[in-house]
């Protein structure tokens, strides 16, 4: 430990604050190769690694960073590549502090392994410098429908293929990709990854068919007339308000719309691109989730003087630390302990103020964080053009309303096995965000591997059939 506690953590080069507040292009730039073998080298090749442990996808992380340490960039890909097929987008969005970089032996007395930067690095590599195609089993002659291209049925769908099942994914929007194409924005999450994994998803005889709406072109139940198995990836993309006065006024957005107009239909290029998004002025974003920091710095970039208010204080936000502090760099204000209780309208309809009232800290609820409780009398009122709440999703109902026998816990998610994704419904599975509701996307991709495990035992005749 006493050579790699000698070499600091690298940091990973930036676009400048005051460059990137004004495009759209991506924030951190990347390891060179000096920096990733540099970075590399502080891995201590523990033999029993506990960061595998704290990946959802069972990366060999000790592995790949030998093969970086040895040079071998194209050999890190593919080692990831063996049980993660989204190297590339885990990592830029995965919250390796608390998974893989938390458990990092290293980080008891320094600071942990890169782990993340690593896997952007040679995943980045790999696709600038060519790979070899997979080589693909032999079919098995079994068909699996996957509804929704998110992480989670990308993940299940290219899992399933590497064994030999033939895989389906329909997706309801133009593109696929689900939340990281409509949800994280261009400089966190480029396009142009997402496009170029969803290629190597294909590339293993995946096929993928857009603008289908389950639930309303064909239904699960109509799929289980075609396929052996179906799996349920739709995520949890329903807003969530807090249902107070003035909500529906001119200008106040949930930010799952905002984002979606943003990214998914170009926004930010108009006119270049066919779809707008009004540009406001003074923007108040709500909520402290790294959805609000994406919509906060969405905003800031359009131009506007952008506001987060939370209800709770700082060290409670459940936000990225990297997020928040890439929001403040571009400008981005913060306003703790607010909570905003009405939006007020012109004679137009359109918010012209948001009134908020002060919150102070009490005991801990179900979270573990302390619960906020309004200070009486201390209403005050912001002036804004625009508000984006950004408190949190829930089930969309299409699919699991239109499928029978679907057991559905009280708040319209999918139950499940949560070892194998079993559903109450026989050859039915499900993960990710449906499932348990708005996570991570590693989360949805371990849910996703976990399940496609169990689809094929289920189809070899080794598996549950139901919950």
């Amino acid at each position: 430990m006493a050579r790699a506690g000698t070499i600091p953590r690298q940091r990973m080069p930036e676009q400048d604050p005051q460059v990137r507040v004004r495009n759209f292009w991506e924030v951190p730039l990347g390891y060179t190769p000096e920096l990733a073998v540099m970075e590399a080298e502080r891995c201590l090749q523990c033999k029993n690694p506990q960061c595998v442990k704290g990946c959802p996808v069972e990366v060999d992380i000790p592995g790949f960073i030998r093969l970086i340490r040895e040079g071998d960039f194209l050999g890190a890909a593919r080692k990831i590549k063996e049980t993660n097929n989204l190297p590339a987008i885990c990592g830029r969005v995965c919250p390796q502090e608390t998974q893989c970089e938390k458990f990092c032996v290293l980080g008891r007395r320094y600071e942990p392994v890169a782990i993340g930067r690593l896997e952007r690095f040679a995943a980045d590599y790999e696709r600038e410098h060519g790979y070899d195609p997979p080589s693909l089993p032999s079919p098995t002659g079994k068909k699996v429908a996957v509804v929704g291209s998110g992480p989670s049925g990308l993940t299940a769908a290219a899992d399933l293929a590497k064994i030999g099942h033939k895989v389906v994914i329909f997706e309801g929007l133009h593109v696929p990709g689900g939340v990281l194409v409509y949800g994280i924005p261009e400089f966190r999450l480029p396009k142009s990854i997402v496009q170029a994994e969803v290629d190597f998803v294909r590339s293993l005889g995946v096929e993928i068919r857009t603008d289908w709406v389950i639930g309303k072109i064909r239904t699960v139940d109509e799929l289980l007339e075609e396929y052996d198995a179906v799996y349920i990836a739709t995520g949890a993309g329903a807003p969530t308000f807090m249902n107070i006065p003035g909500e529906n006024l001119n200008g106040v957005y949930s930010a799952n719309e905002y984002l979606t107009r943003v990214n998914l239909m170009k926004a930010y290029q108009f006119p270049e691109a066919d779809t707008p998004v009004r540009r406001g002025r003074r923007v108040v974003v709500v909520g402290g989730g790294n959805v609000a920091m994406d919509a906060a710095r969405t905003a800031r970039r359009l131009g506007a003087d952008v506001t987060v208010i939370y209800r709770r204080s700082r060290a409670e936000m459940p936000a990225r630390l990297e997020e928040v502090h890439h929001a403040e760099e571009e400008g981005v204000k913060f306003q703790f302990l607010t909570n905003p209780v009405r939006y007020i309208g012109n004679d137009e309809g359109w918010v012209v103020a948001a009134e908020c009232v002060r919150m102070e800290l009490g005991e801990p609820d179900s979270s573990g964080r302390r619960r906020p409780v309004p200070v009486p009398g201390s209403e005050f009122t912001i002036e804004v053009d625009q508000v984006i709440v950004a408190i949190g999703t829930h089930a969309n109902p299409l699919v699991p309303s239109t499928t029978r026998d679907l057991k559905l816990n009280e708040r319209g998610y999918i139950v499940v096995d949560p070892e194998t994704g079993a559903t109450s419904r026989e050859g039915v599975f499900a993960g990710g965000d449906i499932v348990t509701g708005a996570a991570t996307v590693i989360e949805a991709m371990g849910a996703g591997k976990r399940a496609a495990r169990a689809i094929d035992a289920y189809l070899r005749g080794r598996g549950a059939e139901r919950l």
